[in-house]
């Protein structure tokens, strides 16, 4: 029996870190900030880790400086709100000018 396949938005997006200071403290409260109303967990990786988008100290040991690779992952398509939201966050260089 054949199912049709149900197109669905991808729950993980790919970017990269554009601000000269990287994920430093003050954007790495501002990602878990926007992570505490995610409906489950929701997660940032490099190439080496994956860690908890909702902790700092979790953020901030991925060393992600100026060019890094990061993926942002959520687990239900209820939080694709979110992960649009951590990747424009990212993109937009966490608000800082350079």
């Amino acid at each position: 029996m054949m199912e049709k396949i149900q197109k669905k938005e991808s729950l993980s997006n790919t970017t990269i870190i554009k601000n000269i200071l990287g994920i430093h403290a003050r954007p790495a409260a501002k990602i878990a900030e926007i992570v505490k109303n995610a409906k489950q967990s929701v997660w940032i990786s490099n190439q080496n880790y994956k860690v908890d988008a909702g902790s700092i100290i979790d953020i901030l040991s991925l060393g992600a400086c100026q060019g890094t690779k990061v993926a942002v992952e959520v687990e239900t398509p209820e939080d694709i709100v979110i992960l649009k939201k951590l990747c424009n966050l990212i993109e937009s260089r966490f608000g800082e000018e350079k």
